[in-house]
């Protein structure tokens, strides 16, 4: 069995809790970055911005735009299976 490296990253809520996900995906679309990450069950879809070199992280907030965007992505995910050795 092998196992893949995965990158972790800690997000802090607006309430100031912090919260470690694993990311799943990055992926570009629409000519914008987006990162898929998940915790515990929960996953979340967020858009990658750069200022000035600098890249953080931003949540999505308007529906129709995550939904297409997660539809898409499951799309691109079932057209191309992954890499047997990453199961």
């Amino acid at each position: 069995m092998s196992s893949r490296e995965r990158d972790f990253i800690t997000i802090e809520d607006e309430r100031g809790i912090e919260k470690q996900y694993v990311v799943e995906a990055l992926f570009d679309m629409r000519n914008q970055t987006y990162a898929l990450l998940q915790s515990n069950g929960e996953a979340l879809l967020m858009r990658v911005e750069d200022d000035k070199g600098e890249q953080y992280l931003v949540g999505l907030t308007d529906p129709e735009e995550r939904d297409s965007i997660l539809d898409a992505y499951q799309i691109a995910v079932e057209a191309t299976p992954a890499d047997k050795e990453f199961c």
